[in-house]
């Protein structure tokens, strides 16, 4: 395949250290790569250096002269946000008649009607955002696209639309996500930014991370083997050392130094093992014996309480060991009900619609992250949390739970306010585990984790001993934590069986997810030909054909399905009948 963009000896220095050191990769026309890496690895600087927007230390980056690339942006330019969004649309084409009319034929393939074109950028969702962005992009016809988080803050019909976009998408992309499901449905190739290297899989996501780790188990065996080899030449260059001084023999102290002159070799060339990610997440509570521990009875849901009734909750409870995924689209709610039953919590509010049991210890995440003082230190910033567990009051207790969370002792000085997005969010979900509460009403809480975060928060409410109240729009964290599924729509709340039969809900609230998704793609008038037509036909076709003969698991079942469909669609065109 054609090469078009390539790099060698990629550098780049913070005051930190290398952020990147010695990266050298190639990105091939049709490649599908996502980009994976820990917080603060770098992902987005790395797509700033490809873009042109940022400037490497060292190294050079080429691109051939058939490289189209556009960057879609992670957030929405300022100067947007007053500008309709049909004129948002066309602003990066507004010199460019010619382009014009693929403004009004792009708002149809994006989902948008002519009512919406003309509502102010700063109205529409998150959702509608990252279509907006991707549509600006897609005017400039570009044969790559670098894709920064698209999907954060999407909730899950857009994150569908997402999903179904990329498949059709016949150019290349770098995706930078934290969603592991996205990356195996859509990317066929993974690059893991990870101790400022650059670690190149030709696999999806979840099949590339289980091969780095057998590659860190096969590094630290030969490590292992390596420095029991190192240690033995050292002891023995030691002794000659000793003996040589002790009995003034020059043979014996030459035969010293060319032993450690081996051993300074063989560090030099030692198998690197990496430290691993910077962080680790648990989650601590308790179970309590009671029947219930909240309990909702026709409550009329509202934003706040002078505004219009946005759902109303019939009658629903939830018990200790209770898991609920509360589902639904962006602005349907679902915040609004965590917010309400949190308001009622701290009020210590009586009322007959909202009730929840008075010995349950009730914690709340808001995805604001404002329960943390921006003022205190770390340990201080822990005080209101840790004061209800005896065993965690003490700062001792609170400086070693910080630095089993990741947090050096260098850093406890720290006010909460230089803290990245993801460090406060660990270190919330850190306040959380020392109070260890009842029952966590939990407030989009994978917004700010990267990949091992959000596995780590899986896992961590699967062994929570209370029960939880999730508001969340990640399906991993979904179906590996969760064993209710509550679901808001049509002005009230249900409950479904399983995760699947709330995403068919939530796509038929929707209204788009349902049908397929119009192919987005650079439009131009030689794609009606025959032979571009069949020269497509058997590209799906070896697609399909080297998918197959994967193994099972590295197979990408949604990628065959919008293959076929492609393929039948062809054959119509074509006339061709099985």
């Amino acid at each position: 395949m054609t090469t078009l963009i390539s790099t060698q000896a990629l550098q780049l220095d913070t005051h930190d250290g290398f952020l990147f050191n010695e990266l050298a990769f190639t990105l091939r026309q049709g490649d599908r790569i996502g980009l994976i890496g820990h917080n603060g690895c770098g992902k987005s600087t790395l797509l700033g250096l490809l873009s042109g927007t940022r400037e490497a230390t060292s190294g050079t980056i080429h691109y051939a002269r058939a490289c189209r690339l556009q960057h879609v942006e992670q957030h929405l330019p300022a100067e947007l946000a007053n500008l309709s969004l049909y004129d948002a649309l066309l602003a990066p084409v507004l010199e460019q008649p010619e382009l014009h009319w693929r403004v009004d034929s792009l708002l149809a393939e994006l989902g948008f009607d002519q009512e919406t074109a003309q509502v102010p950028v700063h109205s529409l969702s998150g959702g509608q955002h990252t279509r907006l962005l991707l549509g600006r992009a897609l005017l400039q016809e570009p044969n790559v696209l670098l894709l920064d988080e698209p999907s954060n803050h999407l909730d899950l019909p857009s994150l569908l639309w997402l999903e179904q976009f990329l498949l059709a998408w016949r150019g290349a992309f770098i995706l930078v996500s934290h969603d592991q499901r996205l990356l195996d449905n859509v990317a066929t190739r993974s690059w893991i930014l990870r101790d400022s290297r650059l670690y190149d899989f030709d696999l999806p996501c979840g099949p590339a991370l289980a091969a780095l780790a057998e590659a860190d188990l096969a590094a630290a065996a030969r490590h292992a083997a390596e420095q029991k080899e190192i240690d033995r030449l050292s002891a023995s260059s030691a002794r000659l050392a000793l003996w040589g001084r002790t009995y003034d023999n020059e043979d014996l102290a030459r035969k010293a130094k060319t032993m450690q002159r081996r051993i300074d070799k063989l560090k030099d060339v030692q198998s690197f093992v990496s430290d691993g990610a910077p962080w680790c997440l648990s989650l601590r509570g308790k179970a309590l014996a009671a029947d219930q521990l909240l309990a909702l009875d026709e409550l009329d849901v509202r934003a706040v309480p002078t505004s219009a009734v946005l759902f109303r909750v019939g009658q629903l409870w939830l018990k200790p060991g209770d898991r609920i995924a509360l589902l639904g689209a962006n602005g349907s709610g679902k915040s609004s009900l965590l917010r309400l039953c949190w308001q009622a919590i701290q009020a210590q509010d009586e009322r007959p619609d909202l009730r929840y049991h008075k010995a349950a210890n009730i914690g709340y995440y808001d995805q604001s992250l404002k329960q943390l003082a921006d003022d205190a230190d770390l340990s201080d910033a822990l005080y209101p949390f840790a004061v209800q567990n005896e065993a965690a009051r003490s700062q001792v207790a609170r400086k070693q739970a910080l630095i089993a969370a990741g947090f050096p002792y260098a850093r406890h000085g720290q006010t909460v306010a230089t803290l990245s997005g993801g460090e406060r969010a660990r270190l919330l979900f850190l306040a959380l585990s020392l109070a260890s509460y009842h029952l966590l009403l939990l407030d989009e809480p994978s917004n700010h984790l990267d990949m091992q975060g959000k596995a780590e928060l899986g896992q961590a409410l699967l062994s929570f001993a209370g029960g939880c109240l999730l508001v969340s729009h990640d399906r991993d964290l979904i179906e590996t934590a969760c064993n209710r599924f509550w679901v808001v729509a049509d002005g009230g709340l249900a409950e479904w069986p399983d995760a699947a039969s709330a995403y068919a809900r939530l796509s038929a609230e929707d209204g788009q997810a349902l049908t397929p998704v119009p192919r987005v793609e650079n439009v131009s008038p030689v794609l009606a030909d025959v032979d571009v037509q069949l020269g497509r036909l058997c590209e799906l076709e070896q697609l399909l054909a080297e998918d197959l003969a994967r193994k099972p698991r590295h197979q990408k079942p949604a990628s065959q399905q919008a293959w076929l469909a492609e393929l039948e669609r062809l054959n119509q065109a074509l006339g061709i009948t099985s």
